[in-house]
């Protein structure tokens, strides 16, 4: 037996083997370089060199490198269309900085033009790249592996043996063998050509087309997503209208139609919390029950929304975001008569849900002397009060409740058109009530007491009952499922183009000039792996069991039947 090896360092044909680069093309759908050069003047010739560029790869990686550092000023300065508080707040903090802001859209990153280009030229990009490459790669699916190259010592694994079998039925035994390890494989000539890891190519497409498969489910999202906040109490509902958000924002397609016809009532909320321990205090159970009705003539259903459960309505997702206290309030006139009695939803300020908020009698109250005014109370709230700890809720359960109200009377300022939050006092035109040593009435109020305005005003009584409220988030993300769909396409796409490896095997099997049959089998990859090599010593051993080596002419007959299985000689330099 024989072994014969020459190839170039790496694994590439030697000058003046011409039949190399036929069997060694289309071993992958990328496009071939062209040499560089100057683009002929004129319009098409400008035209053709830019979209050369604009297919390319590297600007492909480019622009999606691009992409990413555009998004990070998205993350790290507040956006117009998520918080325009956050937005105001920034620009008063932050007076030199604002303007250069807004010029370069950096407070509306991901509608910006600078974004935009960068979005479409990269679709662009990938689309051009993809097409030719999928024509491509079906036409070689469509073909037949090359033939055998006429020196097949010059591909990267190589190896040849004698046999007393007859070529044909070396051929034979090789195409079988060939098939059965599922290499596409067929005669042609006095060889067998076959080929094997297509699904590199298919993975390398598919993580291009779940990238586009991305972007269109992100820009579709973006366009016509909804999300919207609604705090409701116990008892209260919702019916999914502009009017009935607390505050809402939608992309720039979104429609009032696109709304889900859906309402719900919050019949309870449960919370429970950890009771000692290092985590103390720490929600153990968040849930709502509802009742909810699909249209406008949906029987109503049962259901319990938790944190990160949300209710799914057609496209729709009501999340529960969050929880407080509504303390149920009745104020009185001097008369005895009741101009207000309702639950107060107020806002937490920390872990344990110690809460403040504002109190508003804007119709029906009269003072003393029989003139309109309007009342207004700032409340602060504890759950769990500990005498000597007015500033903080040592707990977030009803344990020991306790509210501070502050009680003003005067002009609320609602009438003036100018919009104010429900929690916020504006105390401009508003005149606090005074004891009888001149200070600032203010008093704490456990569950079933009653605060005395002075000189007769009227009273505030804080009601045992104690409501609790829940805060929901509908949102409206079209396109999510699809985004979901081409990051998992994308994952398994990248890893089979990096872990399969696309090869070529041929087995030659001729008569040689002293009549006995010489077998030569070698192999090829897209790049220099040991896994060629590797694997055509396999398929080597097994076909010369099949066609095992014939003794030379100057051997000794005992030493020949104690040849060993044929070897594979892979490239210099080539992984052993």
């Amino acid at each position: 037996m024989s072994e014969t090896k020459t190839s170039a360092p790496d694994g590439t044909p030697a000058a003046g083997d011409e039949d190399l680069g036929a069997a060694g093309s289309q071993l992958s759908t990328a496009p071939a370089e062209d040499a560089p050069n100057l683009p002929s003047l004129g319009v098409i010739g400008w035209a053709r060199w830019f979209w050369r560029q604009l297919t390319s790869m590297r600007v492909a990686l480019l622009l999606l490198l691009l992409l990413s550092l555009g998004a990070i000023p998205g993350s790290l300065i507040p956006q117009t269309g998520i918080d325009e508080t956050k937005v105001a707040e920034f620009r008063k903090a932050h007076e030199t900085l604002a303007p250069i802001y807004d010029k370069l859209g950096l407070f509306n990153v991901y509608s910006s033009v600078w974004f935009s280009a960068i979005y479409i030229l990269l679709f662009v990009s990938l689309i051009g790249c993809i097409v030719p490459r999928t024509w491509q790669f079906v036409g070689q699916l469509r073909g037949r592996p090359p033939g055998a190259p006429k020196r097949l010592t010059r591909l990267p694994a190589y190896t040849t043996w004698r046999t007393e079998a007859e070529p044909e039925q070396v051929r034979e035994a090789a195409l079988a063998l060939l098939k059965k390890r599922r290499f596409r494989a067929h005669l042609t000539g006095d060889a067998v050509a076959a080929e094997k890891g297509y699904l590199r190519e298919v993975g390398n497409l598919a993580f291009h087309i779940a990238l586009i498969v991305m972007l269109i489910a992100f820009a579709w999202g973006q366009l016509f997503k909804s999300e919207g906040n609604k705090l409701v109490v116990e008892g209260d509902g919702f019916s999914n209208t502009l009017t009935q958000y607390d505050d809402f924002k939608s992309g720039s397609l979104f429609t009032q139609d696109d709304l889900d016809p859906f309402s719900f009532n919050l019949k309870n909320f449960t919370g429970t919390y950890e009771a000692s321990g290092p985590n103390k205090g720490t929600p153990r159970i968040y849930k709502a029950d509802l009742s909810y009705s699909v249209g406008a003539d949906g029987k109503d259903k049962k259901t319990t929304i938790e944190v990160n459960e949300p209710l799914e309505i057609g496209d729709s997702k009501v999340y529960l975001v969050s929880h407080g206290y509504a303390p149920v309030i009745t104020i009185r006139d001097g008369k005895g008569d009741i101009v207000y009695r309702d639950a107060v939803p107020l806002l937490p300020l920390d872990g344990n849900v110690t809460s403040t908020g504002a109190i508003k009698v804007m119709d029906g109250y009269r003072n003393a002397k029989g003139e309109r005014e309007q009342l207004g109370f700032q409340a602060f709230f504890l759950p769990t009060y500990v005498k000597g700890n007015e500033l903080a809720s040592q707990f977030p359960a009803l344990l020991n409740p306790v509210i501070n109200l502050e009680a003003y009377h005067g002009d609320l300022g609602v009438d003036a058109g100018i919009p104010q939050s429900v929690y916020q006092l504006n105390k401009k035109n508003l005149k606090g009530f005074k004891d009888a040593k001149g200070a600032q009435v203010r008093e704490n109020l456990k569950p079933g007491e009653t605060m005395k305005l002075p000189n007769g005003a009227g009273t505030v009584t804080f009601e045992k009952e104690i409501k609790e409220w829940a805060g929901f988030q509908v949102a409206r993300q079209p396109g999510s499922g699809w985004a979901l769909a081409g990051s998992l396409a994308a994952i398994f796409g990248l890893a089979a183009s990096l872990f399969i490896q696309r090869r070529r095997v041929w087995v030659r099997a001729a008569t040689g000039s002293d009549g006995v049959t010489v077998v030569e089998m070698a192999g090829l990859g897209r790049s220099e792996s040991a896994k060629v090599p590797e694997e055509l010593g396999d398929l080597a051993g097994i076909l010369y069991e099949q066609a095992p080596g014939a003794p030379d002419a100057e051997d000794d007959p005992a030493e020949s039947e104690a040849s060993p299985d044929p070897q594979v000689v892979p490239a210099e330099g080539a992984e052993k």
